[in-house]
């Protein structure tokens, strides 16, 4: 069961590291923006580009447990593909339009909550005392960070961020879904086939409801997409991936509040987006709440790497 998952310091580089990566996404959509490229053609630029190596994995990698994998299995493996990577991202791509990168993580940062209460009402799984202590400190951060745009909010940001909210939802829905299939389909099957799910679902979407021309961008649109595909998408999420198997999705959700603050560095060195002693402030408490959550009783975080 999930809830008996160890945190480990295997598993906690892994979350940090495809963490940081996801959130340089922003960055990058904010500066591809500048070039007046449209959501739904960034983000298939971004699908297409990785989608060869998740199909060469998908094409040479047996899934773990074949025989555990039925008919429901792949159903759900759409299903958490099509919410998890495609409206996930949808939403998150249009509602970067209206906000800044930095308040977008913010908002982001309501799926640990999210998660643990799918996890409760679905998977019946327990939610301790100090996964509590450790979301309430991490959001309480996070909402001293952004006070200010909260504060000062105009009808485009409300619009915005209701997009990122439906992404943060969307988002949490995949992630435990991951936690419950990954163990049958292995970590690099079960994200190339999401990952390819999602990339049909923008081919769909593009060719149904654009259909316009995708070469008439200047380069840069087609580096920042390349970095996007190759150090936001593909290597995060196989980190994320594993992280997830190794101590479980509710667990990994609380290090997500890691992804604000690296957008808020990011995106100050290359947005020009301010940094406040607000911020900082939020971000000191961010990090305290996630030393709340890896610090265990008697065994506090071993080196252990077994799921």
């Amino acid at each position: 069961m999930e809830n008996k998952q160890e945190i480990t310091y295997y598993g906690i580089i892994l979350a940090i590291t495809g963490i940081v990566l996801f959130s340089a996404k922003a960055v990058m959509v904010k500066l591809a923006y500048e070039y007046e490229i449209n959501s739904t053609h960034l983000l298939l630029f971004r699908m297409v580009f990785c989608s060869p190596f998740y199909l060469g994995i998908a094409l040479t990698k047996k899934t773990l447990k074949p025989a555990q994998i039925g008919p429901k299995e792949y159903l759900w493996l759409i299903f958490f593909g099509f919410v998890g990577y495609y409206l996930a991202s949808l939403f998150d791509f249009i509602g970067l339009q209206y906000i800044s990168a930095g308040l977008e993580r913010i908002i982001l940062f309501v799926y640990p909550t999210l998660v643990l209460l799918i996890s409760k009402v679905f998977l019946k799984i327990s939610i301790s005392t100090r996964q509590i202590v450790a979301i309430l400190i991490t959001y309480f951060g996070v909402l001293i960070t952004f006070w200010g745009d909260i504060h000062t909010g105009s009808e485009a940001l409300y619009y915005g961020g209701g997009l990122i909210f439906l992404s943060a939802l969307t988002y949490a829905m995949y992630l435990v879904g991951s936690g419950w299939l990954i163990p049958k389909f292995g970590v690099l099957c079960f994200t190339s086939y999401a990952m390819l799910v999602s990339t049909l679902c923008i081919v769909i979407q593009y060719l149904v409801l654009d259909n316009t021309s995708l070469w008439e961008y200047p380069w840069q649109i087609y580096v920042l997409a390349l970095l996007m595909a190759l150090f936001s998408t593909l290597i995060p999420s196989f980190l994320v991936s594993t992280a997830i198997s190794k101590m479980g999705a509710s667990n990994f959700s609380i290090f997500g509040s890691l992804g604000p603050i690296s957008t808020i560095l990011l995106a100050y060195v290359f947005l020009g987006e301010r940094l406040t002693s607000w911020q900082l402030l939020g971000a000191s408490i961010v990090l305290i709440g996630v030393f709340v959550v890896t610090q265990k009783k008697k065994q506090t975080i071993t080196t252990s790497t077994k799921n």
